[in-house]
């Protein structure tokens, strides 16, 4: 498996080409970018042009850094309402777009949209209903899609993410998965048994308990945790899976330099990825 971070990580004051620099001198192997809203110093956006493509394949070249994926803040509900199909649309080919782009293989989309009069029932129909309609598009395309577990209610159990991916029907359609955001109430390991090789992507970050299950915690360093990596790694194995492992975490010492977090942020996954 091979070292990534997500852009996100980074000091939010960095241009592009300071972002590629300080990812790549702390040893990564990739580095996944973002659609965000305008404005974002080492963001992309719906607005993100050929052009601006292009200078970004030049830094990827430059600091032999590869975009491994491309993720985004703006999904919201938009896939679970109707309404909001032509936004979702067209965010999820500005992603595709990005990737054929910029070199990446794969995409991260956040189904959902309960809430209000929309129920859980009536989200998850309406977001099958949404990437059925793309799916031929998406194989022509040839970019993987990955739907996350993040924290919206929608994936409780890696059985409602299967059935999901099952039910969407298509072999570019998977699971981005992300290996923290289930251990509050959930046990990773699991979660990468019963998806297996629907596993496209996969995010890493810790998150330390309060105890058991549904106790409460914390975010915590990569390692530092209650994620059982001596587990989970090997269970990605079993699974297939060998691409990216994308770290996703935030710097919480003010007193340590965002060099020195990089480098032990790229320590900590390749710690996991020796086990």
């Amino acid at each position: 498996m091979k070292r990534a971070l997500n852009a996100w990580t980074v000091e939010g004051s960095l241009n592009m080409e300071e972002t590629f620099a300080a990812v790549a001198a702390a040893g990564f192997e990739g580095i996944e970018l973002n659609v965000d809203a305008p404005g974002a110093a080492h963001g992309l956006s719906l607005n993100t042009t050929r052009e601006d493509y292009a200078a970004i394949r030049e830094l990827s070249k430059k600091y032999n850094l590869p975009v491994c994926s491309i993720s985004t803040s703006l999904w919201g509900g938009k896939m679970g309402n109707k309404e909001q199909w032509a936004d979702a649309e067209a965010l999820l080919y500005k992603q595709i777009e990005a990737a054929k782009e910029l070199g990446a293989d794969g995409i991260l989309i956040v189904p959902g949209g309960m809430g209000g009069a929309t129920t859980l029932d009536a989200a998850r129909k309406t977001s099958i209903a949404f990437l059925q309609a793309q799916k031929a598009k998406i194989e022509e395309l040839g970019i993987f899609v990955g739907v996350e577990n993040v924290w919206n209610g929608f994936f409780l159990s890696p059985y409602d993410m299967a059935s999901f991916i099952d039910e969407v029907g298509s072999p570019k359609i998977g699971a981005y998965l992300d290996a923290g955001n289930m251990l509050a109430f959930s046990i990773p390991e699991y979660w990468i048994e019963v998806l297996g090789n629907r596993i496209g992507k996969v995010h890493v970050k810790d998150y330390k308990r309060n105890g058991g299950l549904n106790s409460g915690g914390t975010w915590q360093d990569i390692t530092h945790g209650s994620a059982d990596w001596k587990v989970m790694i090997p269970a990605l194995r079993a699974a297939g899976y060998d691409g990216y492992l994308v770290g996703e975490v935030f710097k919480a010492f003010p007193d340590m330099s965002w060099e020195d977090y990089y480098a032990k942020v790229n320590g900590e996954i390749a710690e996991i990825c020796a086990m």
